[in-house]
């Protein structure tokens, strides 16, 4: 399978060299699923949009400490290129800033949550167990790092797992849509690393609360073999 990458951020210039940059996360993670995956990498935040929706097999988005209603310039052009991906009947999966831009693009609503930063370990009950959650199991946790979230689902969208943090936390739309608010290709120690750097906007004592909740399993390799299989249903499907 080709991926492309909508990369919409870099890692941090002072973590990069611990913890490498956005693409070689993602590699990192999903290889572990599946070492045959050939990734190709777009770096959207640098105004750099796919000009052919077929270069690739299926298409993912990466988090980004920017805001799907900031007005930058490039988030509008790729919220155009999402909706050509869903006219089109392309796979996407949208990652954190990717699942919000997911929404926004198709109608839906992202708002600053009133109950803040979500850092550290998030729990969350699936709530629709479709046939890609194999292996099944009935929660999903991930780590994150938001302060955005989905508010108002957009047409044809269906909640398949939240939590009463963030109620609209995996979502599918349709049959070739799927965006996750948390993050698979976090490791622990990035989590650490970058609610340390942010301390200043998170708070001290989120921060702590998401230090301990790093104690936690993760289920980040789970996370990842759904994706796959969500997006291998939804080639063939396509085909």
């Amino acid at each position: 399978m080709r991926i492309g990458l909508l990369q919409c951020d870099d890692v941090a210039p002072e973590l990069r060299e611990a913890h490498g940059n956005y693409p070689e996360m993602f590699a990192a993670l999903f290889h572990r699923v599946d070492p045959t995956l050939e990734f190709r990498v777009w770096r959207c935040l640098d105004g750099e949009i796919p000009d052919d929706i077929d270069a690739v097999d299926a298409w993912m988005t990466t988090g980004s400490k920017h805001g799907v209603n900031d007005g930058l310039a490039w988030v509008d052009q790729l919220c155009s290129f999402v909706r050509e991906l869903w006219r089109a009947g392309k796979p996407l999966v949208g990652i954190c800033f990717g699942h919000q831009l997911m929404a926004k693009a198709l109608g839906g609503e992202v708002v600053k949550s009133e109950r803040g930063w979500g850092v550290g370990m998030s729990f969350n009950r699936v709530t629709t167990r479709a046939a890609w959650m194999e292996p099944w199991q009935p929660g999903i946790d991930l780590l994150v790092s938001h302060q955005d979230q989905v508010e108002v689902l957009p047409p044809e969208a269906t909640v398949v797992g939240g939590s009463d943090f963030c109620p609209h936390y995996l979502m599918q739309i349709g049959e070739h849509f799927l965006g996750v608010q948390g993050h698979p290709e976090f490791t622990k120690a990035y989590s650490r690393d970058l609610m340390d750097l942010r301390r200043e906007l998170v708070g001290d004592e989120r921060v702590s609360q998401g230090e301990t909740s790093l104690a936690a399993s993760v289920d980040d390799t789970l996370m990842a073999r759904w994706i796959l299989n969500f997006l291998r249903r939804a080639i063939e499907a396509k085909n």
